[in-house]
């Protein structure tokens, strides 16, 4: 039996192309894929430019898709805690398992990490294989569309932010509304959390809005920091997360926090020139870099997805079938899309 796949074979190409269904191997299960969202590393592969991983894989070569999530059909030899019909998201790092990164939860820090969707086929597919222990299961009244943003979006900003401890004490900014700027905006104020939404978007910053914003600034128009510093009453966020990586966002993330703030970067960001005696070593702050979560977390992010009635879904601005693959990466490229997701009935 065949199934259909997303390729991109370069130059903002994109085809659909009909594959074996594959079997999966000892240790492995074959999914059945529900949902599969697109993230902006993708546009890389899409580009066809992109090194991954490895430093070898190009794009063309795997189905791309590191957010999928769906229902397992088949389980190979030797799987024990999983069976056919059981709901799972999917862990986008696959290690080696046997590594202090790997039985700590962390695979991504594996020095044999490959990546799914970029080392190995992804979820923009009818069905994939993965490592059991790549499996997540998820909550019976989750949906799957919410199964498959709560990994890399909300499960990062989830996990930053349990790093940098934010509660009902502090007023966090959150630099850059994407959706992962909005998953931290709903997860922050889940917390307790002052939330100020900062964006260069009017549109994004009215979906900041309806996840629990209490201010928003468009910092086209107005001086970001005098803005913080008044709201703050010139005494300076507590926190601070940039989710853009924009050099300019970093050096605002690291001047708007009060003494001993706390400060996480998350957008990735080639280089950033900062000034450590000023922004650091004087006001005894805390940065931290901050990329994905253990997969012993998620079992946690997922209840407090539930348990705190998260709006994720409100992430989401377009759903698209998978033989829409053109349409749906070419909008997303030109960012007249922002969470968009692949669904299957």
């Amino acid at each position: 039996m065949t199934m259909q796949a997303v390729i991109f074979p370069g130059d903002k190409k994109v085809e659909i192309r009909e594959f074996e269904i594959p079997t999966p191997g000892r240790g492995e299960v074959l999914i059945k894929l529900k949902a599969s969202a697109i993230c902006r590393s993708d546009m890389s592969l899409y580009y066809g430019n992109s090194v991954f991983g490895d430093g070898k894989t190009k794009s063309g070569c795997n189905v791309p898709g590191h957010e999928p999530a769906g229902e397992i059909t088949e389980v190979g030899e030797g799987v024990a805690h999983y069976k056919p019909g059981d709901r799972v998201a999917v862990y986008l790092a696959v290690g080696c398992g046997e590594c202090p990164h790997c039985k700590s939860g962390y695979k991504m820090f594996c020095k044999e990490f490959k990546c799914i969707g970029f080392d190995s086929h992804g979820g923009d597919a009818d069905f994939m294989v993965v490592p059991a222990e790549n499996c997540m299961r998820i909550p019976d009244d989750m949906s799957f569309v919410t199964a498959a943003v709560s990994t890399d979006a909300v499960g990062t900003l989830y996990h930053a932010q349990k790093r940098l401890a934010i509660s009902g004490r502090d007023t966090l900014v959150i630099f850059g509304l994407g959706p992962m700027g909005g998953a931290g905006v709903m997860i922050a104020k889940a917390l307790g959390a002052t939330v100020i939404a900062v964006d260069m978007l009017d549109d994004r910053l009215e979906v900041a809005k309806e996840l629990g914003a209490d201010y928003t600034i468009n910092g086209k128009n107005v001086n970001a920091l005098e803005e913080i510093s008044r709201i703050t009453n010139g005494l300076g966020a507590d926190a601070a997360i940039d989710c853009s990586g924009s050099p300019h966002a970093e050096n605002n993330a690291l001047d708007c926090v009060k003494p001993h703030g706390r400060v996480a970067f998350i957008g990735e960001s080639r280089e950033t020139t900062i000034r450590p005696s000023e922004q650091l070593i004087r006001k005894q702050i805390m940065v931290i870099g901050s990329w994905y979560f253990p997969i012993f977390e998620y079992e946690e992010i997922a209840d407090f997805i539930v348990k705190k009635g998260l709006p994720v879904e409100g992430l989401v601005t377009h759903k698209f079938k998978l033989q829409e693959a053109e349409t749906a990466f070419r909008l997303f490229d030109e960012r007249k899309t922002e969470k968009a997701v692949f669904v299957w009935d």
